[in-house]
């Protein structure tokens, strides 16, 4: 059966645990899709991302110490390449039996939802395959930049990852408690994101001084996402 651990058997009680609650987080996350379609929600194209490299020419202590807050970005375009690896960084699968992913979750939940805004439209990142769902043809960057008061960046980085909440995932365990985890794993997702970045030569900035409403109705996210972190990305302007 395909996710079970080597060897096709739950060898122990931990293993067993382990086992079923991959099983959970894959069929949650498939809900959450389902659940964007009955809302109405449409999306168009499924885009196939190229498959991540898990290792670089960039060691983590020369990412760590060239990581810096960068404001000012060049236009071009991010290629297929960097954007599968700087979303796989944020919140792409790393252990398939399980479904455990770049970043810690409390209790393996995965509450976070990522979301690319570029010129050429909105789009969903779907670890499970490692995908893009079109959700929108329009740029929503302007949108963005008016929601986070001005920030003028949010428009010229060629693109901006937008970290989602589902709150409820993270308290059908921890009850509001769960709030203060999905927080801190946005923190390490978005440092991930950061840390990739640099590793491949772009820069990027973190934000989170916004109106989360609208962002929500810029995003027309479905009821129960919320807007938690965004980080433009881009080639820096010196």
């Amino acid at each position: 059966m395909t996710g079970m651990p080597p060897g096709g058997a739950v060898s122990s009680p931990g293993a067993f645990l382990w086992y079923n609650q991959g099983m959970f987080v894959r069929v949650m996350s498939y809900f959450f899709i389902i659940t964007i379609l009955l809302e109405g929600i449409s999306f168009g194209d499924v885009i196939n991302l190229p498959a991540p490299k898990s290792r670089g020419k960039v060691t983590v202590e020369e990412a760590v110490q060239g990581r810096r807050s960068y404001r000012e970005f060049h236009p071009n375009e991010l290629n297929q390449e960097q954007i599968s690896q700087l979303l796989w960084s944020g919140q792409g699968i790393t252990d398939n039996d399980f479904d455990l992913r770049a970043a810690p979750s409390a209790g393996a939940l995965f509450p976070l939802q990522l979301l690319l805004s570029k010129k050429d439209g909105l789009y969903r990142y779907v670890p499970q395959g490692h995908k893009l769902l079109k959700m929108s043809g329009e740029d929503k960057r302007p949108s963005l930049v008016r929601a986070a008061l001005g920030q003028k960046f949010l428009g010229d980085a060629p693109c901006v990852v937008v970290i989602t909440a589902l709150f409820d995932k993270s308290r059908s365990k921890y009850g509001m408690r769960g709030d203060r985890y999905a927080f801190m794993e946005a923190g390490h997702a978005a440092e991930n994101i950061c840390l990739q970045a640099v590793a491949l030569g772009l820069g990027s900035v973190v934000v989170g001084s916004f109106w989360d409403n609208a962002i929500a109705a810029a995003l027309e996210l479905p009821a129960g996402e919320t807007p938690v972190y965004m980080i433009p990305v881009g080639y820096i302007k010196q």
